[in-house]
């Protein structure tokens, strides 16, 4: 029984996707369209942007850390790019690069407010998440900007496999979910995010500089909020200034629902992705069964906190 028990996954890995099926199964009760290929491809589309925040939303997790303002830095991203090419003519590639290097420029604030002034990282994006909005309206004009390039919508284009229609966007959410995994699960960085999650004193006395972990988290993070601006203006085909705002806790919804403690040190990035499918799921089999959705927010709210509770229960068993 023990070998079995060593062999077998741990639980945190193994609930989120049970949790998974059992939905899927669920909602495949209750409607006929729910398994239909071009149903589970939608679903895709409708999480791209928000599991993409959430990739960088896990890297800051794992360090005990959460960041409040990635919504909010992902609509400045968006803004950024397409004004950038609307009113100075610029060229897709270079909008963009304009716009993810915004992003990051407020991960490394957020960074360094944590690591060299020392302010807990709840305060900090709490902060940062109003300074984004403000700098958003006050830059956008409270306006959206229609005037986006073919460059920047590419990714909201779709290709065929037999009868179902795939984003080129939910392509690269994918590949950026497997090389994150790769890498923090095969590079020494990755495996000092967890380190410095699970106890920043002895990974500190081990000679790892910690603060440059943690600055590296954060720009990091802001670097995937501006994939995620490309990914939201190529999905609707503007840039929306009123994007963004529950996105945030969106992001930590699927965080914790796919399994990473919010104490730090523990999970795993494809569970982030299986949280974000799980929320996807509800969503959508709910509204295919008529459901109103206040009773979706409802739901997701009740498994955010069945999701904690779970995570505090396992530590303390662990103990």
């Amino acid at each position: 029984m023990n070998s079995l028990k060593a062999k077998l996954p741990p639980m945190g890995t193994l609930g989120p996707f049970i949790a998974l099926v059992v939905a899927c199964g669920f909602f495949a009760t209750q409607s006929d369209r729910f398994l239909s290929l071009q149903n589970f491809s939608l679903i895709l589309q409708q999480v791209m942007v928000v599991g993409t925040i959430a990739i960088g939303q896990t890297l800051i997790i794992l360090t005990a850390g959460i960041d409040l303002s990635c919504g909010m830095i992902m609509a400045l991203g968006s803004i950024v790019m397409t004004k950038m090419g609307a009113d100075f003519g610029l060229s897709a590639p270079v909008a963009i690069t304009l716009g993810i290097g915004a992003t990051a420029l407020f991960g490394l604030v957020n960074g360094l407010l944590v690591t060299k002034a020392k302010l807990p990282p709840f305060i900090v994006t709490l902060g940062t998440l109003n300074i984004a909005f403000a700098i958003t309206q006050l830059y956008s004009g409270s306006q959206t900007v229609t005037e986006v390039s073919d460059g920047m919508t590419w990714l909201g284009n779709s290709f065929r496999i037999g009868e179902t229609n795939i984003l080129y966007g939910v392509v690269l959410m994918l590949a950026l979910y497997l090389i994150t995994w790769l890498f923090l699960r095969e590079t020494a960085p990755g495996r000092h995010i967890y380190a410095v999650g699970n106890s920043p004193e002895a990974t500190r006395l081990t000679g790892i500089s910690t603060d440059k972990v943690l600055l590296g988290v954060y720009v990091l993070a802001g670097v995937f909020y501006g994939i995620a601006s490309l990914l939201s203006v190529a999905r609707i085909g503007a840039g929306d200034p009123n994007a963004g705002q529950t996105e945030n806790l969106d992001a930590i919804t699927a965080v914790v629902l796919g399994g990473t403690s919010l104490f730090g040190g523990r999970g795993i990035v494809l569970g982030t992705l299986v949280g974000a499918l799980i929320v996807g799921v509800f969503r959508n089999g709910l509204t295919l069964m008529g459901v109103s959705s206040v009773y979706q927010i409802l739901v997701t709210g009740v498994l955010v906190i069945l999701a904690v509770l779970t995570d505090q229960m396992s530590r303390k068993g662990a103990r």
